[in-house]
């Protein structure tokens, strides 16, 4: 059973769907004790991250979540709730992540039309089973104006390049599992990252 973290922002049926096409059961839950009993997370997230993380906390999930990712729950952070899994946004005043990755997320810069929404290549930066799912010049899809920045290369896998930025698009670090792009929204490619990460051993 896959959790997907319900704190009053995420795109809670788009993640249920993208779950559903990859025969996945799901529960959307804002209980801590209900989460607790799922195999694995998901963190989905639109708006702006201080007001996410702020709903996290209000609803005593911040704490809960970081203890089930210290002992080894897979978890899978979707457009905001990839940049949750950092340690700090820029985004509406500095606010603090769950820090599980390093880095800190900064708002798109330069001239190019911002937020970034549309399908995008994604590239690989180091090996990760995923690679062997997908084709071979994947596209996925994006809706964002932040992106990780100073991050450490060991935890990006595949990222995009959007005018002067590369954009870390899959990211991740042993448990936890990151994608700026909708995986449910990115055609067979993103479906298949998907459906790795419900099944694969992490």
């Amino acid at each position: 059973m896959i959790g997907i973290i319900d704190y009053g922002m995420g795109n809670l049926k788009s993640a249920a769907n993208g779950l559903k096409k990859v025969g996945a059961a799901c529960v959307i839950s804002d209980q801590a004790d209900v989460l607790k009993q799922c195999d694995r997370l998901i963190l989905p997230g639109v708006g702006a991250f201080a007001d996410a993380m702020a709903n996290i906390k209000d609803r005593g999930l911040y704490e809960p979540v970081k203890e089930m990712v210290k002992d080894g729950k897979p978890l899978l952070g979707i457009c905001l709730g990839m940049q949750m899994l950092y340690e700090e946004s820029e985004e509406n005043g500095l606010s603090e992540g769950f820090g599980f990755l390093k880095g800190r997320i900064i708002r798109m810069k330069g001239d190019i039309r911002i937020p970034q929404i549309g399908w995008n290549l994604l590239e690989k930066k180091q090996e990760h089973p995923v690679f062997n799912l997908i084709s071979d010049r994947p596209f996925v899809y994006y809706v964002h104006s932040y992106y990780a920045s100073e991050t450490d290369p060991s935890e990006v896998y595949g990222t995009s390049c959007y005018g002067p930025i590369e954009v870390p698009g899959l990211v991740g670090k042993g448990n936890v599992m990151g994608c700026q792009f909708h995986p449910e929204k990115s055609g067979e490619d993103g479906l298949a990252i998907l459906k790795w990460f419900t099944e694969a051993e992490l």
